[in-house]
């Protein structure tokens, strides 16, 4: 492999870690609305979200990837492979991270909320500043391992052609004819990404652990 092929997959691995960043960052946004409907109390809106996430939870992602960039073509909505792909994956870490997150916010001791409206806080700033903060430090570890899975997970969206790691690695492959090579490159450029990551939230998991031990 010359220095050409593996700026290409350079190339590859940078749409690869924009695509992550995406797809966390509006799934973030998305996911804590989705969390918040969750635990609202309001009995119909939870079935409804609980719908949503069991919808996203229980099919393959690979399933959604072809719903949003084929399913919407058939109704004459026409998307880049890269809007597509970027919708596909907000849907799907809103539904995994809002899952999470409301697993969070339930884990915050009720006699808290209680006691922060007994003070006379409304829902947004008892969120805001009491039930919320506690909540994100709850699922830090949890938020760290989604982002990981979701960072391997952009290896599918090259079915639609989106020329992320996977896909640039499969083009450089059937160039060169030496895909074990090229693909123990690949693996070893995703393990330098997620490895640290996996790392980070085990120590998180461990410093958040270890004050009840």
């Amino acid at each position: 492999m010359n220095s050409q092929e593996f700026a290409f997959l350079l190339v590859g691995l940078k749409w690869t870690v924009a695509l992550s960043a995406v797809g966390f960052l509006c799934g973030g946004v998305a996911g804590l609305g989705v969390a918040l409907l969750r635990t609202s109390g309001c009995s119909r809106m939870e079935r409804v979200i609980a719908g949503y996430i069991g919808l996203f939870q229980g099919t393959p992602l690979l399933m959604q990837l072809f719903m949003v960039y084929y399913g919407l073509a058939l109704l004459g909505i026409e998307l880049d492979a890269w809007v597509a792909v970027a919708i596909a994956f907000t849907l799907h870490a809103s539904a995994f991270l809002g899952d999470i997150w409301r697993g969070s916010i339930e884990a915050v001791p009720r006699g808290q909320s209680e006691a922060a409206r007994a003070l006379g806080l409304h829902y947004v700033p008892l969120m805001g500043k009491v039930v919320l903060p506690q909540a994100l430090r709850i699922s830090l570890p949890a938020t760290v391992g989604f982002l990981v899975q979701l960072i391997k997970g952009t290896s599918l969206a090259s079915i639609v052609g989106f020329a992320e790691l996977t896909r640039a690695g499969n083009i450089i492959a059937n160039q060169i004819f030496k895909p074990l090579l090229v693909f123990a490159i690949v693996g070893t450029l995703y393990f330098l990404i997620c490895w640290p990551l996996s790392l980070y939230g085990s120590w998180l998991e461990s410093r958040l652990t270890a004050p009840s031990r």
